[in-house]
């Protein structure tokens, strides 16, 4: 008998489907002839607990910290024992086992973990579906591999379960121990991602509490031409009083300016025009669906991740969807003609984009070496009925199907303009840009580009019809939505200030993976760290309290992100992965030492006399203009006009 083990219960079921005959139930497993399909149900073993090492552990104690197993043991999880004791007797039947979790690093994790821990010895292979429509099934199903081929990757996976339960476990105990002794009642939670999320929402709650606006002024003029009017602005020198962005901090020599102005008579002296050639978006990766469908729709990123995994498993009409990979096959363009037409056909928006598209052109997205265990989010082709979906479910899908009908668009064309023209000595600049070929554009919705300039010819002269001044003032950057949150944990290396672990992370970036991110957002904010405020994260008192008490490197991205490369290291050149958890443990030793009564009282007790999240307050005398000063400009402004 030949048994295959799925991640899922709806894995198993496409298996089944797409096996010859007719498939029955029977035990926790569908039999169809020789071939039996069983399945986990999401991961049935954890790591065992510490008092599975040493009965003493189960009593939380500073000076047991750190606990390091000499032998690492797993144990069945709760409601697991039953679907374990059916793989158990299906394995003592089996000659053959089919490994089939999904096509990533946990799901590599989670089924062989299982076949190792109950004993199996014999051979394994390897079944990796990504789409759970029947013909690609029996596709896969015609592809087996060696098993023994992911064994990195399974190594990569095992090393982040055990450092996660080292980091997880010790430092929560060390926090919530000191805690205690400093009068706080309840676990404080510490873990390798999901503290230095928490560790960008707090610092840039901070930064906008500490906000400290200036006004600054710009003058502008504007120009009639030979062949219409055009808007400059002036650039003032380095003669003046400028911030480290340029900006005027002194209205008076932009006053003086502007009373001069009036019916002044200049020339352009400088005028460039470039032709740009923008090629559309790629398909979506989870991640970068998730921050389109909160800036557009304002779903979480959980609501869409819970959606995607809807549109795979009951409805399939996606490929898998968790996935951090924005390329498809090359083998998937030849299809990608019938899969559109027949997923778009019963939706209007989709067949007018469909009318589009031209399935002669191939785009950069259909690639194979950018292309690992699995590819960017696409249709698979089954008809999509949007109406007999819910409102969020078609969204969703129409974003998908978008992205990969734009591969078959041409690219959008721009001629870009910039002049500067010189009036009473003066520089003043003006750009514009008009769109020559709008290729993709049509299909997204995006902010208007800037208007076109009137024909202009270089030397040509100008007159100064109207000006001028606008006091402006900088403001504080915006709080994290859930999409600018998953956008940082995507691009991690923006908020680094090291610049040699800056240059490492471009290559290896990201904090958390594709399947955990939202989960890490949702956590936060179930242990009382975070709070949603309509479309904000904002830290709480304990969130931050947390923050301020905890190791400045404990709470940064640096660590965690360059964990994920050496676990990169481990799943793709096959590293060793002892000397990873070494250097982690000698870590701990260090970050427990920071363990400290004193410095969590007064963390908390700040914290406590912050504002609520709901409340914004003004920044420290102290705090420096020009740091404060890289803020936005904002939409408060005083005008003084000329005509």
């Amino acid at each position: 008998m030949r048994l295959i083990i799925a991640e899922k219960p709806s894995l198993a079921r496409a298996i089944a489907e797409a096996l010859p005959g007719g498939a029955r139930r029977e035990d926790g497993a569908l039999h169809s002839g020789d071939t039996v399909v069983t399945w986990c149900l999401g991961h049935l073993l954890e790591q065992a607990p510490p008092d599975a090492y040493d009965p003493a552990f189960k009593q939380w104690r500073l000076d047991h910290l750190p606990i390091l197993p000499a032998r690492w043991q797993l144990a069945p999880r709760p409601k697991a024992r039953g679907q374990l004791a059916i793989i158990r007797k299906l394995l003592k039947q089996a000659r053959a086992v089919v490994h089939a979790g999904d096509p990533d690093r946990e799901g590599q994790l989670l089924v062989q973990e299982v076949i190792e821990y109950l004993g199996w010895k014999g051979p394994v292979s390897r079944l990796l579906i990504s789409d759970l429509n029947r013909p690609a099934v029996q596709r896969a199903l015609m592809r087996l591999e060696d098993n023994a081929r992911y064994q990195p990757l399974y190594r990569a996976a095992e090393s982040r379960s055990r450092a996660d339960w080292l980091y997880g476990i010790n430092l929560t105990r060390a926090w919530t121990l000191t805690g205690r002794q400093a009068g706080h009642d309840g676990v404080l939670s510490v873990g390798r991602v999901q503290t230095p999320v928490l560790g960008l929402v707090v610092r840039r709650d901070d930064e906008i509490r500490d906000f400290v606006p200036y006004p600054f002024h710009v003058l502008w003029s504007d120009l009639a031409v030979a062949n219409g009017q055009l808007r400059a602005w002036w650039q003032p020198g380095e003669n003046h009083r400028l911030d480290d962005q340029g900006r005027l901090l002194d209205p008076a020599p932009a006053v003086a300016l502007a009373e001069r102005l009036p019916n002044a008579v200049g020339h352009l002296t400088s005028l460039a025009t470039r032709q740009r050639r923008q090629t559309a978006p790629l398909p979506y990766s989870l991640s970068a669906l998730q921050v389109d469908a909160a800036r557009r729709f304002g779903l979480s990123a959980q609501a869409v991740l819970d959606i995607c995994q809807r549109l795979y498993e009951r409805h399939k009409l996606i490929t898998y969807p968790r996935s951090d990979c924005r390329y498809l096959p090359e083998e998937h363009f030849a299809q990608a003609r019938a899969a559109l037409e027949s997923a778009c056909r019963s939706d209007e928006t989709l067949r007018g984009w469909l009318s589009g598209a031209n399935f002669r052109l191939r785009s950069k997205a259909w690639d194979d070496k950018k292309v690992g265990a699995h590819h960017a989010l696409a249709p698979t082709g089954k008809p999509a009925e949007l109406d007999r979906l819910e409102r969020a479910e078609a969204d969703v899908f129409r974003l998908i199907a978008r992205n990969v009908l734009a591969q078959f668009y041409p690219p959008l064309v721009v001629s870009e303009v910039k002049a500067e023209f010189t009036i009473l000595d003066e520089c003043f600049r003006a750009s514009g840009q008009e769109v020559l070929g709008p290729g993709w554009k049509p299909l997204f919705t995006t902010r208007d580009e800037a208007p076109p300039l009137p024909p202009l010819v270089e030397g040509e002269t100008c007159r100064v019809e109207a000006c001028g001044v606008e006091d402006r003032e900088t403001r504080p950057p915006e709080p994290f939505s859930d999409a600018s949150l998953i956008k940082a944990m995507m691009n991690i290396a923006r908020y680094v200030d090291d610049a040699d672990v800056k240059r490492t992370l471009r290559e290896h970036d990201g904090l958390g993976t594709e399947a955990t991110r939202a989960g890490i957002i949702e956590t936060l904010i179930e242990r009382g760290y975070l709070v949603r405020q309509k479309k904000t994260l904002r830290a709480t008192r304990l969130g931050s309290g947390l923050i301020a008490s905890l190791p400045d490197a404990a709470t940064r991205p640096e660590r965690t992100a360059l964990w994920e490369q050496r676990l990169a290291a481990i799943a793709e050149r096959n590293d060793d992965p002892a000397p990873f958890l070494a250097s982690l443990i000698e870590d701990l030793h260090g970050l427990l030492s920071c363990a400290d009564t004193a410095r969590l009282r007064q963390a908390m007790a700040t914290a406590q006399g912050e504002s609520a999240p709901t409340t914004s307050r003004r920044g420290k005398a102290g705090t420096s203009r020009r740091r404060s000063g890289k803020g936005k400009p904002t939409t408060r402004r005083r005008q003084r006009s000329s005509a």
